[in-house]
């Protein structure tokens, strides 16, 4: 069974992140959610709730949109964060970091 295609969209002032991110498939995700960020004036939000696993790479990504966003003055948010990939980023020292990953944010048992 293969895995789904990982990609970016923009809908709705939201990054919408779906599939499965691996090693072969995070920078052209990365080049793709830093083009659509620069098309935004305004704070967006970051939708992981399709995101098919939860990886350290994950967490690259998302810094590395973070710095972006913030070098363009737009602050970054996230939802639908799994349990997992909320665990990596609290051993990580990330999820303060990150908005929506920290200890009061509720996150899916999945």
């Amino acid at each position: 069974m293969t895995s789904p295609a990982s990609q970016v969209q923009l809908r709705d002032h939201a990054l919408v992140v779906t599939g499965e991110v691996t090693a072969d498939t995070v920078v052209g995700l990365r080049k793709e959610g830093e083009k659509l960020i620069g098309t935004v004036a305004a704070d967006l939000v970051v939708d992981l709730e399709n995101l098919a696993e939860a990886h350290s790479i994950v967490l690259s990504l998302l810094l590395c949109w973070q710095r972006l966003a913030g070098q363009r003055g737009i602050a970054l948010s996230y939802r639908g964060v799994s349990d997992r990939l909320a665990s990596l980023a609290a051993l990580s020292n990330l999820d303060d970091q990150l908005v929506g990953f920290g200890p009061d944010s509720q996150h899916p048992s999945h």
